[in-house]
């Protein structure tokens, strides 16, 4: 087994987005700042409602697939197709966009507080044009385990433990994305397996921890895409505070991206297209 080292941090830049939302962007701050085969991974939270309440009015996607995490609030959705849902504290959105989906999203506190991730997840140039599709996935369905004083939720993807394999609320798909979140509770150790095909990053969003390569310690900077070297395992440990720790994994496409807002397809010429379908009406036809 080859412990995975860090090999480049991405800070979150504070930005907006939608009808003026405050997040931080790590992943795709710049289209130059990827992570095969993810395009862009934003954090959202706030206790004061104008940060967030104007939410992200109706807009189109395609090519891709958006995965949003919800950890405190509501976040409420509706679509083109005719599906309405209340994405809660530990729920999570999958959507497909494919050949083409209009969309909204607004968030709601609860008890004062609203808080969560979204991830964007490209489809190889075959995928595209499928179909559109939205799952809600409830906070019960996600799958958890514990390794001492850690424990693991597996929003998507399979891992191979001792104690036998564990699958996650999502699996397949191309990419074989991996995503979990990770509680360690202070001084507690954690290791956990990652096929040596995936890409790989941590994203540490509350307390501190370190990751532990061979004699090796290094701390995790807060509200940033650590990318991950080389490897099959990955070995971390908590600090002095209890933390909290996203871990995100896909195999690579390898494709050409060409990206143009919302819309992420593999030639300018598909990009033309695109907005010719959405400009006629075409879009999600």
């Amino acid at each position: 087994m080859t412990h995975r080292a860090l090999k480049q941090i991405i800070p979150a830049l504070e930005t907006s987005d939608g009808a003026g939302v405050k997040i931080k962007r790590s992943l795709g701050q710049r289209q130059s700042i990827r992570m095969d085969p993810f395009l862009m991974l934003d954090e959202f939270g706030s206790d004061q409602p104008q940060d967030y309440i104007a939410g992200f009015p109706a807009h189109p996607h395609r090519g891709f697939e958006t995965v949003t995490y919800m950890i405190e609030g509501h976040m409420l959705h509706e679509d083109h197709l005719g599906n309405r849902g209340n994405l809660r504290n530990g729920g999570v959105q999958w959507m497909t966009a494919g050949r083409g989906i209009v969309h909204s999203e607004m968030p709601q506190q609860e008890s004062g507080l609203m808080r969560g991730f979204q991830l964007w997840l490209n489809l190889p140039a075959a995928e595209k044009m499928k179909p559109a599709g939205y799952r809600d996935i409830q906070p019960e369905d996600i799958p958890a385990f514990s390794q001492g004083g850690a424990t693991v939720k597996l929003i998507a993807g399979e891992m191979t433990l001792s104690g036998g394999q564990v699958s996650g609320a999502v699996t397949g798909g191309s990419t074989d994305a991996i995503y979990a979140d990770i509680h360690l509770e202070p001084g507690s150790q954690l290791s956990l397996p990652v096929p040596a095909s995936h890409n790989a990053m941590l994203y540490l969003y509350e307390g501190d921890a370190e990751l532990i390569t061979g004699g090796e310690r290094t701390r995790l900077p807060a509200s940033a895409a650590s990318v991950l070297d080389d490897g099959d395992e990955l070995m971390l440990e908590g600090g002095t505070q209890p933390a909290r720790v996203l871990l995100i994994a896909g195999k690579p496409i390898g494709e050409p991206i060409v990206q143009y807002g919302p819309f992420v397809m593999n030639t300018r010429e598909e990009i033309e297209q695109t907005l010719k379908d959405y400009q006629s009406g075409h879009l999600t036809a």
